[in-house]
């Protein structure tokens, strides 16, 4: 059975997720990145998104441009799957790197797909996942605290007290003896 963890951004830049198997799932298999879909098909009526991208069980990124689905080993200067900033101090012109990334279909070993609304429906993303939260926050109950016991006080350190210094007299220049001639 395929499952798919559904991240859904909106326009006003949160993010929700949502797990979907069954029917739900099946609609996604073959689709590719940029393509739309109706909010219906994925449990969310009125709405309309956009694929974005997406990950694969081992967190490989799906790619916009390579061709069919599984994983291939491109050399890229920049965009999804670069990360020539991480790998070295300082980004050097010209620099292009071997990395492995996925395909822009969607098939069964996809595990994340990003979504971006485009259309808006009557309920909120939100609503579902407040609704979920709350009976699990009642069903939590405070833990019974544990009897803390009183630490015991230690007595102050005595502080060293320096020796009274005696008081320095000032030193008397030697005397200077005239010789007598």
């Amino acid at each position: 059975m395929v499952e798919f963890k559904l991240v859904l951004n909106t326009k006003k830049g949160k993010s929700f997720s949502k797990q979907i198997t069954g029917k739900e799932a099946d609609f996604l298999l073959g689709k590719d990145i940029g393509s739309k879909i109706p909010g219906d098909k994925v449990g969310f009526t009125g709405y309309e998104f956009e694929i974005t991208g997406g990950s694969d069980f081992a967190g490989f990124p799906m790619r916009k441009g390579i061709k069919g689905f599984g994983r291939k080993r491109i050399l890229t200067a920049k965009g999804v799957g670069f990360s020539g900033k991480t790998r070295w101090k300082k980004k050097k012109k010209g620099l292009r790197i071997k990395t492995t990334v996925c395909g822009e279909k969607i098939y069964p070993k996809i595990t994340q797909i990003n979504l971006k609304v485009l259309k808006e429906g009557a309920g909120a993303l939100g609503e579902e996942k407040a609704k979920e939260e709350a009976p699990k926050a009642e069903e939590k109950k405070e833990a019974p605290k544990k009897e803390e016991k009183p630490k015991e006080e230690k007595a102050p350190k005595e502080e060293k007290k320096e020796a009274p210094k005696a008081e320095e007299k000032p030193k008397e220049e030697p005397k200077k003896e005239e010789k007598k001639e």
